[in-house]
């Protein structure tokens, strides 16, 4: 029982800074004592904690976006540039937000620097939002005094990932959709259509055509199995997401496979590409050393074979090659194009421009790749259906053809 874990409930608390300001803000815990320790902590004295119930709470499992912190970013980009200090950004960039897990979020990011945490800080207390790559580039901003400008170029690099996930999502969902589609169709066909002629055909005196014969012994097989056939797929996609959590060899042979695949292995192995120069770029225009910038880059491919490869490169780098050259040695991944770019860029101290321009182009790519994509499968997704529901309804009536010989 000690081992169980402890439930937590939301609580809006209301309380006075060491100025003497009226602060408030939402905060998770297991107990409003758990509370008021966290805000004494903080240098805040609690004055008012009431328990989050109801319609409120159940809008606080609103799901985080990475759309949500790309806009976030933006905001307070703007807020900033403005002159509005940071704490009072983020109680407007807050206050104006519907989602009520992000409000919530930004509000205990508010009470972190309240309680003298710095804003790189306070987003690294919340790592499932702020990844290693946002909260590096946010530290180099506040070194740097260009924090405006670093959260401004966070919100353009997320914009252009989420961009690039949502070309591979419809590029990987569009054929999935499909094949779902022709698969249900045939079940339906299989399981209530086809026993209704074979009731006709036993009338006939007749033995059935070969192929009729074949779909009329599957109806049966999905009849008499349905549960056994859709229980089997279930296990298999639980066995596959099991595997895709907890083995790292799995994900290897996954992501090899994916971009060994015709077409959608292009299209995933461009925006890899996309993703690792794009975030390159964003790294390196923060000031961010090469070596240490690498392993973001490496975590941002989406893609563990590329995510081997770059760690790999990194050592290289950190050695004294050049990045170039460590590219070269994995030409399979990484294109001539784009070690050429990366090479120039690298001697004309432009690093950071070059990739953005690598970045575009392969984003231009895997755009065009996937309206591409589109266009030929259309014709291809009809064919397929056509030939699945058109070769079972032929065998339903080649029978009814051939009825005449029989008579």
């Amino acid at each position: 029982m000690a081992n169980q874990a402890v439930k937590n409930t939301l609580f809006v608390w209301e309380g006075k800074n060491k100025t003497g300001q009226t602060v408030k803000g939402m905060q998770n815990a297991p107990s409003e004592a758990v509370i008021r320790a966290l805000l004494r902590r903080q240098g805040i004295n609690p004055t008012a904690i009431k328990k989050q119930t109801g319609k409120a709470a159940r809008n606080r499992k609103q799901k985080i976006r990475p759309v949500d912190i790309a806009i976030f970013s933006r905001q307070l980009a703007t807020m900033i540039g403005a002159g509005v200090p940071l704490v009072q950004a983020l109680d407007i960039v807050a206050r104006g937000n519907d989602n009520m897990a992000m409000r919530e979020l930004i509000l205990s990011i508010r009470s972190s620097i309240e309680g003298g945490s710095s804003l790189s800080e306070a987003l690294a207390g919340h790592p499932a939002q702020f990844d290693d790559l946002f909260v590096n580039l946010v530290g180099a901003g506040e070194r740097s005094g260009a924090l405006e400008t670093l959260l401004d170029k966070i919100a353009t690099y997320k914009e252009k990932a989420e961009a690039i996930k949502a070309k591979v999502r419809k590029a990987l969902t569009y054929p999935s959709v499909v094949t779902l589609v022709a698969f249900v169709v045939t079940g339906i066909l299989l399981y209530f259509v086809v026993p209704q002629f074979e009731g006709l055909f036993s009338s006939f005196g007749a033995d059935l055509p070969a192929f009729t014969r074949m779909v009329v012994n599957l109806s049966k097989f999905v009849q008499a199995w349905w549960w056994l056939i859709l229980g089997g797929i279930g296990g298999i996609v639980a066995v596959i997401r099991y595997f895709n959590r907890t083995s790292a060899n799995f994900r290897r042979g996954r992501d090899r496979l994916l971009l060994r695949l015709p077409i959608i292995g292009k299209i995933l192995h461009k925006a890899s590409l996309a993703r690792f120069t794009r975030t390159l770029s964003t790294m390196f225009a923060a000031g961010v050393p090469l070596v240490e910038a690498m392993e973001s880059v490496a975590g941002a491919t989406g893609n563990i074979v590329f995510q081997e490869a770059v760690m790999k490169m990194r050592e290289q780098v950190a050695t004294g090659q050049q990045l170039h050259l460590a590219m070269q040695d994995r030409i399979d991944l990484f294109p001539n194009m784009a070690v050429q770019m990366i090479a120039i860029g690298e001697e004309s101290g432009s690093l950071d421009d070059m990739s953005a321009k690598v970045a575009e182009f392969y984003e231009a790519e895997v755009d065009n790749m996937v309206d591409n994509l589109s266009t030929l499968l259309e014709p291809m997704i009809m064919a397929i259906l056509g030939i699945l529901v058109g070769g079972l309804v032929t065998a339903m009536y080649l029978p009814i053809f051939q009825m005449g010989n029989v008579i």
